[in-house]
């Protein structure tokens, strides 16, 4: 609340004095009361280029502008000290007023190009700092670079790919969070959990018109939906199936309760909860195989959208079980198949991996292949003692990763007749995502206090899984991605480094260079 009132009072003060410093300046008074164009007339007066204007429409980018803004009208009403710069930066409230209503300041214009000394520092400082805003507009609003962490999305994307993400596909988000530490994400740099960013200056979700909504086989870049709980020292795992698996007090408190080899119970310190907003949630790639309305099922492995089989692409995986009768050479499936050593887990005369359905073929020819299966895990393979990990989470449902379904994808305008049984999968849309209170009472469901027979969605839904079926935490285990989630599009690799030949320049893999996503 607090930084609401100061930016308003900073405003009731710029227009208290404009017109003041527009008469000083030679300009009329009346064009300091006309909202944009008093702006525009203020940008003339401090002698700086017409594009400053649309940088004052970037939200979080506007603040700084203001500041630099509110520096600049000092300086060309005579103050041109370092010391009188900070104090126009962080007391706008104060300066603005002086430089308007004593006498003893005068419009003396910028600065000439020709008196303009500065040294290297502050010449450095200025051109870092219009990069710094150049660039994080680019990146809000058209392109940011991602890369590929997990092998969730192999054989489509590899481990090691760098991307371009289009914000101008499914329409840019306005920043929610805009005061971030420049080209961060969530944590400061050299740090594992330190915030990057501030939460006391928010924005509501808008979004820019973009070329169109996601269609079923785009490799979309989204905000984890679960993500906005977080352990820090275990920070890739989802914090909602770490409460289904422990004591939801005890990481609360700061730790787990495991039991090690001799089944004694042993502490776990997690690090502390991390708090974050929708925004600054851990970005996810995956492929989105179902939109909102459809209905979905998964059965024995193969998806079926609106009851209409949906084959897996020639560059996705399944997950392999062998029986062998001696071991893999890990370097010869690394050069012929471009199976990285780290999928291929033996144990035995057994082993695991995944594999697209091409080489899953060759594969059969290997002399050391006694058997080989795909993976197929029946419904009910899950239970209490796996903490009930694929949605909805509930003991209701005892789908599984390769069996699952039916299930309807919310869609906004749509209207669902809510009942006990469904009200599993989508208690979290409307209760999370959606903003409303929801509690069953006396067997009633209550939405925001009133009994609750349908809900009616407002936003849009849809269904993410990886390409690489079975190594990928997607949708199967956390359920639906809002649409307010979605950040891009993902549409082309522009740098590709394998890391097991050698990583850069050494591992780059030429032929992906600048290829399109598909």
């Amino acid at each position: 609340m607090i930084p609401w009132l100061l930016l308003l009072s900073y405003f009731a003060v710029v227009y208290a004095c404009l017109w003041k410093l527009f008469v000083k300046a030679g300009r009329k008074a009346w064009e300091g009361f006309v909202p944009f164009y008093n702006l525009y007339v203020w940008n003339q007066i401090i002698g700086k280029p017409w594009y400053w204007l649309i940088l004052l429409l970037v939200p979080g980018i506007n603040l700084l502008m203001f500041i630099i803004m509110n520096v600049n009208l000092s300086i060309v009403f005579g103050e041109r000290e370092f010391k009188q710069h900070i104090k126009a930066a962080f007391l706008p409230w104060l300066v603005i007023p002086q430089l308007a209503y004593q006498e003893k300041y005068t419009y003396v214009g910028p600065i000439p190009l020709e008196k303009r000394h500065r040294g290297l520092l502050g010449q450095w400082g200025d051109a870092i700092l219009f990069a710094v805003i150049v660039a994080t507009t680019f990146r809000v609003f058209t392109f940011e670079a991602f890369t590929i962490p997990t092998e969730s999305m192999e054989k489509s994307l590899l481990v090691g790919d760098y991307l371009f993400v289009s914000k101008l596909s499914y329409g840019a988000r306005m920043p929610m969070t805009p005061v971030t530490f420049p080209f961060t994400h969530h944590t400061l740099p050299l740090t594992t959990s330190t915030p990057s960013f501030t939460t006391w200056f928010r924005q509501p979700y808008r979004r820019l018109p973009g070329f169109g909504s996601p269609q079923r086989g785009d490799a979309v870049v989204f905000n984890f939906p679960n993500g906005d709980t977080v352990v820090a020292n275990y920070q890739t795992m989802d914090y909602y199936q770490l409460v289904r698996s422990f004591n939801r007090k005890d990481i609360a408190n700061g730790y787990f309760i495991v039991k090690d080899e001799m089944g004694r119970n042993r502490r776990v310190a997690t690090g502390g909860l991390l708090i974050r907003p929708l925004d600054k949630k851990e970005n996810y790639i995956k492929r989105c195989v179902a939109v909102a309305g459809d209905s979905l099922q998964v059965k024995d492995g193969l998806v079926y959208v609106n009851g209409v089989p949906q084959p897996l692409r020639a560059t996705g995986q399944y997950a392999y079980g062998f029986s062998i009768t001696g071991v893999f050479n890990k370097k010869v499936l690394k050069e012929t198949m471009d199976i990285t050593t780290t999928d291929v887990n033996e144990q035995g005369d057994t082993a695991e991996m995944p594999l697209t359905a091409a080489n899953a073929e060759k594969l059969k020819s290997f002399g050391n292949v006694a058997r080989m299966v795909r993976q197929n895990k029946e419904a009910g393979a899950y239970g209490a003692k796996d903490a009930w990990p694929i949605f909805p989470n509930d003991p209701r449902y005892n789908w599984s990763e390769d069996n699952f379904g039916p299930l309807w994808i919310p869609k906004a305008g749509a209207t669902l007749q809510l009942t006990l049984e469904n009200l599993p999968l989508y208690r979290r849309a409307i209760e999370v995502y959606e903003h409303n209170t929801l509690e069953v009472k006396g067997g009633a469901i209550m939405i925001n206090g009133t009994v609750a027979t349908s809900y009616t969605f407002k936003q849009d839904y849809y269904w993410m899984m990886g390409d690489n079926r079975h190594r990928s935490q997607d949708s199967r285990y956390w359920g639906f991605v809002p649409m307010d989630h979605v950040v891009g599009k993902a549409v082309l690799v522009w740098l590709t480094v394998d890391k097991e030949n050698g990583g850069f320049p050494m591992g780059i893999r030429w032929k992906r260079l600048f290829t399109l996503v598909k």
